[in-house]
C-alpha cells in the first residue's frame, strides 16, 4: 500500500474513533505482550478508548498517539522503546521500553521471555504509573499462545477507589490468529488484576488490512467500580 493511501486509511479511522489511553509497548488489548519490534521497524499506534456510560463519574474519553521502535539487529532478541502522547490526563507524555526473546530461541520448546515497563514518566510531580513488568508465553498447537506474568507500580499512582495503593499483580492472555477464516484475524483476552484504574478483562480483535495497516477493535470490562465499561479502537502503522 502506498504511503499516501496508508495515511488516508489512517486519517479517516482516526476520524471515527475517540477515547482513553495508556502508554503502550507492542502488546495484547490492554497488558504487554512478549512480541517486540526489530531494527528498524517503526509502529505508529492510536489507541481509543470510548466510555459506553454518559454518567457525569465515567471519565474523559481521550486517545494517545504513539510511536514504537527496535533498536537490536537479532532475531532471537529485541529491545522497543517508545513514547505516547495521552490527551485528557496531567501527564500526558510517558515512555515504554522492553526487552524480548522469541519462543525456541535458545532451544526447542522454550517460552517467549520479555521485561519492560510503560507510563513511565519523568516529571515525580505528574505521578506516572510507572510499572514494570515481566511476561513468559508458549504458543500451542490449535490453542493459541497463552501468556502470563507479573507488574508492578508506582503505589501512589496506583490506587483503589479507597486511595489505599494497588500497585501489583498478574497478567494473563491468550491471542490467536484465525486462520481457519484468514490469515488476516487475530482474537485475543487479557487481564490486568487488581483493582486500580487499569484492571480489568479486555477482549478484542483485529483485521490486518495490509502489512502496514491493522485496527483493532474490543472492549475491556474494568473490575475498579468507579471505571465504566469501554469501547476501544487501536489503529497500528507500521513503517515504511
Amino acid at each position: 500500500m502506498k504511503t499516501g493511501k496508508v495515511l488516508a486509511t489512517a486519517a479517516a479511522i482516526v476520524a471515527l474513533a475517540c477515547g482513553s489511553a495508556m502508554a503502550a509497548p507492542t502488546g495484547q488489548i490492554n497488558i504487554p505482550s512478549t512480541d517486540a519490534k526489530g531494527l528498524k521497524e517503526v509502529a505508529i499506534g492510536v489507541n481509543n478508548y470510548a466510555h459506553f456510560s454518559t454518567a457525569a463519574d465515567a471519565g474523559a474519553n481521550s486517545y494517545a498517539i504513539g510511536v514504537t521502535t527496535g533498536l537490536l539487529p537479532f532475531e532471537k532478541i529485541k529491545l522497543e522503546v517508545g513514547f505516547d502522547y495521552t490527551t485528557a490526563t496531567i501527564y500526558p507524555l510517558t515512555y515504554n521500553a522492553k526487552l524480548a526473546t522469541a519462543e525456541d530461541a535458545l532451544f526447542s520448546g522454550m517460552p517467549a521471555f520479555a521485561v519492560g515497563g510503560y507510563n513511565l514518566g519523568t516529571i515525580k510531580a505528574q505521578n506516572p504509573q510507572d510499572i514494570a513488568y515481566a511476561l513468559v508465553a508458549r504458543t500451542l498447537p490449535v490453542v493459541g499462545r497463552l501468556s502470563v506474568g507479573g507488574y508492578t507500580g508506582d503505589k501512589d499512582a496506583l490506587v483503589n477507589a479507597d486511595g489505599k495503593k494497588d500497585n501489583t499483580g498478574a497478567l494473563v492472555s491468550w491471542d490467536r490468529t484465525i486462520t481457519e477464516v484468514s490469515d488476516k484475524l487475530w482474537l485475543g483476552i487479557d487481564f490486568l488484576s487488581g483493582k486500580n484504574a487499569n484492571s480489568g478483562v479486555g477482549i478484542g480483535g483485529s483485521w490486518a488490512f495490509s502489512k502496514q495497516v491493522t485496527l483493532l477493535t474490543g472492549v475491556t470490562f474494568y473490575t475498579e467500580e468507579t471505571n465504566k465499561t469501554t469501547f476501544t479502537t487501536q489503529l497500528t502503522i507500521s513503517l515504511p
